[in-house]
């Protein structure tokens, strides 16, 4: 698709200007219209251009979704919920104007279960916030996209993050949510039982829908015990082919890490330079094992064998908390990393996913491309699971750069479907990826649109996200 075929929807000028009026007499100072607050709200990390919308409701209980969706109903205008605004692909854009939902003070921890290892959270709670509020319970959510994204933006791209290989994505570890629908009802898509046969299991259907079913307004997750130890550390490598291949050994071999994370040459002098680390300029890997100091010990020792056999200058470990967190607060930040290669510039993030056993091969041929067309990107990826991300630092006021950045996604794209994977491990389709969708799962797609109908038929729910408007 591209930017240029990224495009503003029909307006219902008509209705957005009788249920503006409707949400200020409800809402006051909660609802606002102005041009800096409604920018905020079409702002992310992404190369995808800003499409605002007309007016911000800051959402503080169910009782205002249901309000909001009915107004939204009879007026016929889109509803586009917001967390922390940390998507990438375009997800909280109003390609046909509409009304943003914010959820940052709809953020409350509403019930927690200890003994069952679950809890109930409302949408705008962040992953972070959560995670301080359970720390006293010997529990944690495991989830780790990297930004402090919300709760219920999480859910709605159906996130992963560096802690996959071992406890999942957000389609593993939530287990129900409430939403409100088209209709202006709630609807609880499952109970907290860990497992059920009742139906469709409608709550996978809401998790990775973008807000085009229906508006969250619960989640129940899964949640796991602190680990008594954790044990993180790094090594690097002559080639990414190597690092890769230590890294599918490792997976074969069933080694239990929670984290393994990959980073080119090029990342790994960005994060030097903007983290203030002083690591060596080679492929790295980035691990963390956890459990008991025993089992650490062992499987910390067993990925050093992997990593000496696969051509590993070292393998340096650490269970010191503050070294480790300097590491991985490095590797959050590779975002900001990428930008500040090329000052003035812009990062376009992008990502795809393929199987394990092609993964040497996938990111070998991705630098090749990159060194082929002289492009600035470096490389970060969740190895565990076959996921790895570009960052393309382009100034993205240049034609030229653009136009090369595209072209690069597409190929991109297109090596991942030719090794059976998929064109996005977890930033989610949005606007970006549309073309993409369609190359990858063809005739389901319709299956999909259908969907989206049938639920939403007056086509409130962020409308133009996953689907191109028509």
């Amino acid at each position: 698709m591209g930017i240029s075929g990224i495009r503003l929807g029909e307006r219902n000028e008509e209705g957005l200007k009788s249920a503006t009026s409707v949400l200020k007499q409800m809402y006051g100072e909660r609802f606002q219209t102005g041009e800096a607050i409604r920018a905020q709200h079409a702002h992310t990390t992404t190369w995808v251009p800003p499409q605002l919308p007309d007016g911000v409701l800051f959402i503080e209980s169910k009782d205002d979704v249901l309000s909001a969706v009915r107004i939204a109903s009879e007026y016929r205008v889109p509803l586009i919920p917001f967390g922390t605004g940390s998507s990438l692909e375009g997800q909280v854009n109003a390609p046909s104007g509409g009304f943003s939902l914010d959820f940052s003070r709809m953020n409350r921890l509403l019930e927690v279960n200890v003994e069952d290892l679950d809890c109930t959270v409302e949408p705008g709670i962040t992953r972070e916030e959560l995670n301080i509020q359970l720390r006293d319970t010997g529990l944690f959510f495991p989830i780790d996209p990297g930004a402090n994204a919300s709760i219920g933006g999480m859910t709605a791209t159906r996130a992963s993050g560096t802690n996959a290989v071992r406890y999942g994505t957000m389609k593993d570890n939530v287990l129900a949510v409430t939403a409100v629908t088209s209709d202006g009802e709630e609807i609880r898509t499952a109970r907290r039982a860990r497992k059920s046969s009742a139906g469709y299991d409608l709550t996978r259907l809401f998790v990775g829908s973008e807000g085009s079913l229906g508006i969250l307004t619960s989640i129940t997750l899964r949640l796991q015990g602190i680990p008594e130890q954790i044990a993180g550390g790094y090594c690097n490598f002559p080639t990414v082919r190597e690092a890769c291949e230590a890294v599918i050994m490792t997976i074969q071999l069933g080694i239990p890490v929670a984290r393994i994370e990959l980073m080119n040459a090029l990342q790994v002098r960005a994060c030097n330079t903007y983290s203030g680390l002083s690591l060596p300029e080679a492929p790295s890997l980035f691990l963390e094992f956890h459990g008991s100091p025993a089992s650490v010990k062992l499987q910390s020792e067993a990925f050093g064998e992997v990593a000496h056999e696969n051509g590993a200058s070292g393998f340096v470990w650490s269970t010191n908390p503050e070294e480790r967190a300097r590491i991985w607060k490095a590797r959050h930040n590779v975002y900001w990393s990428a930008k500040a290669l090329k000052p003035g510039a812009n990062a376009i993030a992008t990502d795809v996913c393929v199987p394990i056993s092609r993964l040497a091969e996938c990111v070998s041929a991705t630098e090749a491309d990159i060194d082929a067309h002289g492009l600035i990107a470096p490389i970060v990826g969740h190895a565990g699971d076959g996921n790895f991300h570009v960052s393309l630092v382009i100034n993205d006021q240049d034609p030229t750069e653009v136009a090369g950045a595209e072209a690069f996604i597409a190929r991109l794209n297109a090596r991942a479907l030719e090794m059976d994977g998929t064109c996005t491990g977890e930033h989610g389709i949005g606007q970006g990826k549309q073309e993409f969708l369609e190359g990858e799962l063809g005739g389901s797609v319709e299956i999909m649109r259908r969907i989206k109908k049938s639920l939403d038929p007056l086509n409130i729910f962020n409308p133009g996200k996953i689907f191109a408007l028509d």
